[in-house]
This record gives C-alpha cells, structure tokens and sequence, in this order.
C-alpha cells in the first residue's frame, strides 16, 4: 500500500476489483483519473500485474464475508488518502444450479450467495455511506446481473439475490440523496473466468441478441463509468445485455 496521503483527485473503492468485470472498472476509472483502491480477497501478488498497470492505485484485502471487512475497507481507504468518493461493488457468488432442481439447493448455497451478493454490499454502503456524503459528490454502482431483472440465472439463488440488490439500489436511491447517487447494472452474457465453459448458452446469445454477441468486461465498465459520471441518475438499474432481452 502507498502511505496515507491526502490526495485531489476522486477516490475510487472497486470491490471484487482485480479480476473480470472488477478489474476492468478498476482501470477504467484510473484511466478516468480517479485514485483506485482495488479490493479483493487474494494475496497481494497475485494482483501485482493489475496495480502495475494503473496510474495510481493500492489494493486492500479482504474476505467479505467477514461482517468486519465493510469497516475495515472504508477505514483503509481513508487512511490511504484521506477520503472517498465512489464505491463499485462487483463481487459475488454464484453456482450453477438448474432452475427445476430445487432440492440441490441448500441453505448453505442460499447463506453464501445471499451474503456476498446482498449482504456484503449492504454492509460496503452502510460503512461508506458518511465518507460518500462528505465528497458531495458520492457514487455507489452495483455490479448486479440481467437475472436479476428477468427470468434465467445461473441458479435460483444467484437471481434472487441480483433482483434483491437492484432493489435495494433503488431504495438507497432515494434514501441517500442529494448527496449519493445509487444505481446498478445488469449486464448478461459478459466473457469472464466465471462463463469459461458455457459454449451452449454463449451461441445462444451470439445467434439471438440484437447486436450479436457476448459483452465483454469493458463493456460494463464503460457503462459503470456513465452511471459515476451522470450527475442526475439515481436508483437505477441498467441492463445491459446487448438487447438479448429484447426478444420473446
């Protein structure tokens, strides 16, 4: 980590950021001029390629399924730079569990999903909701997902719990304003180590959405970065799925 210093530029928190969709926003906003601080769960080198490749960025560890780690990574952001002023969430849990085969699904599946889907960036706002309203200027984007917002996911659970944080988005839309702007995205298909194997449902996408192929994880953070940007967008949940749910 740097040593704490109190910094001009935007501070940016990206949970779940040093791989897939995560890494992507990561150097997006770096690129956007933001300070990053990259928070993850792995050890420290083995995001060092990742933190080489940002102009200025720090990175956290933290097992958020600890109810601990929401605290701990708000008080090591501000250490680091005195402030902070955007929170991407975009870690989470899934297993792939046919929708009609309800008995595989246990409890211990719904806890472990339901807290780093749900909970965790519940516990990530509530720890950073007073350090956002201190920029005036604060941002909290969820990486949510298209099961969240129709029919499909990878499992019952994992849909539930994006349908569950994209609402709460628009409750602390409301709740957090002026000061805060939250808002989600729902991306679909998008081209992860999480989609390594789904050759079936990746054709599927390819031969039936509009734009006729799979996202990519660039493609949400360009939209991530929009949401950060737009000074008058709250409470919104964003699909983006290449127009796939477009079609019957």
């Amino acid at each position: 980590m740097s040593e704490c210093q109190q910094t001009d530029k935007p501070v940016a928190a990206v949970i779940g950021g040093s791989s897939g969709i995560g890494a992507a926003i990561s150097a997006r906003l770096d690129r956007d001029g933001h300070r990053v601080v990259v928070v993850g769960s792995r050890p420290e080198s083995d995001v060092r390629e990742l933190l080489s490749g940002l102009t200025e960025g720090d990175y956290v560890r933290a097992d958020l399924r600890d109810q601990a780690a929401a605290d701990s990574v708000v008080a090591s952001a501000l250490d680091l730079h005195g402030r902070l002023d955007v929170v991407v969430y975009s870690a989470g849990a899934t297993t792939r569990i046919p929708h009609p085969d309800i008995d595989l699904v246990t409890d211990e599946v719904w806890d472990r999903i339901l807290t780093l889907n749900l909970i965790a960036p519940w516990r990530i706002i509530r720890a950073a909701a007073p350090a956002l309203r201190r920029s005036q200027d604060g941002a909290f984007v969820v990486v949510g997902a298209l099961a969240g917002a129709d029919v499909g996911g990878s499992s019952i659970p994992y849909a539930v719990s994006k349908a569950a944080v994209h609402h709460m988005c628009k409750l602390l839309g409301a709740a957090l304003g002026p000061e805060v702007r939250v808002n989600a995205v729902a991306p679909g298909f998008i081209e992860t180590p999480w989609t390594d194997g789904w050759d079936a449902l990746r054709n599927s996408v390819i031969g039936k959405a509009p734009l006729a192929r799979v996202g990519v994880p660039d493609d949400v953070a360009d939209l991530v970065a929009g949401l950060i940007a737009s000074k008058y967008v709250t409470g919104q949940t964003v699909v983006i799925d290449g127009g796939l749910s477009l079609i019957p």
